[in-house]
């Protein structure tokens, strides 16, 4: 299971602010910061079977690593910016999953045969990619284990775009309250809000045509 804190940034100043955070600084790992290309694409069956069951099927690009990700279960719960989503990953082969992916990557375990049957056959397309930077790193506080993760990019559906600069706090291993006692301790810091909406959610908002924040996607 993935459970991770996410919130907005306003601006990139803030988010080199963040990434210099004394407290952070103070109980990261030493040797753990990285900065990682990322460029994931997501897919769907032409009617949307997936979207309509609340599972998203995701390649993505770390750096030279690819991976194929499924995640499924309270993919919009993030009101208060904590997500608790289960999750399956398994390496790739090569860059033509980009353009046709093979479902049956995810043959091997129960969630992945559910979803094949899900899906039925059909072909899977493209619904909208995003690429971002990430800049991460490990902390340990407490015996509870951390990534932090700041993205700078954009979500790309068609000709439909929208930013992202966001923190998370993942959970890897250790105390759930401590994660968002680390959480609310940098969003007090830094005055963020929690991002309500996944990556995920977020693209098929924009497919969609839907509202966010207050304004139609162009």
């Amino acid at each position: 299971m993935e459970i991770e804190l996410k919130y907005r940034i306003k601006s990139r100043e803030l988010l080199e602010k963040i990434e210099r955070d004394k407290f952070l600084a103070s109980i990261a790992e030493r040797d753990s910061t990285a900065t990682v290309m990322m460029k994931a694409a997501y897919f769907d069956t032409e009617d949307r079977i997936l979207m309509r069951n609340d599972i998203a099927f995701r390649i993505r690009k770390e750096g030279d690593r690819l991976v194929g990700t499924l995640k499924w279960g309270d993919n919009d719960m993030g009101v208060s910016g904590l997500y608790a989503r289960e999750e399956i990953s398994v390496p790739v082969a090569d860059d033509s999953c980009f353009l046709s992916p093979d479902p049956y990557i995810f043959k091997d375990s129960r969630e992945g045969q559910e979803m094949l049957e899900a899906v039925s056959g059909q072909s899977l397309v493209l619904i909208f990619e995003t690429v971002f930077t990430r800049k991460r790193f490990r902390i340990d506080s407490d015996g509870t284990i951390c990534e932090i993760s700041l993205d700078t990019g954009e979500i790309i559906a068609g000709d439909r775009r929208e930013s992202i600069q966001e923190l998370e706090i993942e959970l890897f291993s250790g105390s759930k309250d401590e994660l968002v006692r680390i959480g609310d301790r940098i969003a007090g810091a830094y005055d963020l809000s929690p991002e309500p909406l996944s990556k995920f959610a977020r693209g098929r908002a924009l497919i969609e045509g839907r509202v966010i924040e207050g304004k139609k996607e162009e």
